[in-house]
């Protein structure tokens, strides 16, 4: 059973960084994208950043310049590199995977439990 496991939530005042690590473990898999939702109270889950194969990256606007997204394959993990917080950044973040398993279903959309972020002004 695949398990996408992060690390690095914490508090953190405005104008200071995190670094938010994911790890996905168990089974054999391959993956076609993996990155960072997030969901503030009160509001829809989106998306923060995501790297696909081929290299491709994504990032949300409110992001753009602040965030990096890094990946290292032979680790199966994936890595959100956070500078100058806002408060506005606030939420709970969730690792997110598309994976290819070897066993049933045969993959899918993979989710973490999530890491909290609290930035505060």
């Amino acid at each position: 059973q695949v398990q996408l496991v992060e690390s690095g939530g914490g508090l953190v005042q405005a104008g200071g960084s995190l670094q938010l690590s994911c790890a996905a473990s168990g089974g054999t898999f391959s993956i076609n994208a993996i990155g960072w939702y997030r969901q503030a109270p009160g509001k829809q889950r989106e998306l923060v950043a995501i790297t696909r194969d081929g290299g491709i990256i994504n990032y949300a606007d409110a992001v753009k310049g602040r965030f990096t997204i890094s990946r290292d394959n032979a680790k199966n993990s994936v890595y959100l590199q956070m500078n100058s917080l806002r408060p506005e950044d606030t939420a709970v973040y969730y690792c997110y995977a598309d994976l290819n398993t070897v066993t049933p279903p045969y993959g899918g959309d993979y989710w973490g439990k999530g890491t909290l972020v609290t930035v505060s002004s």
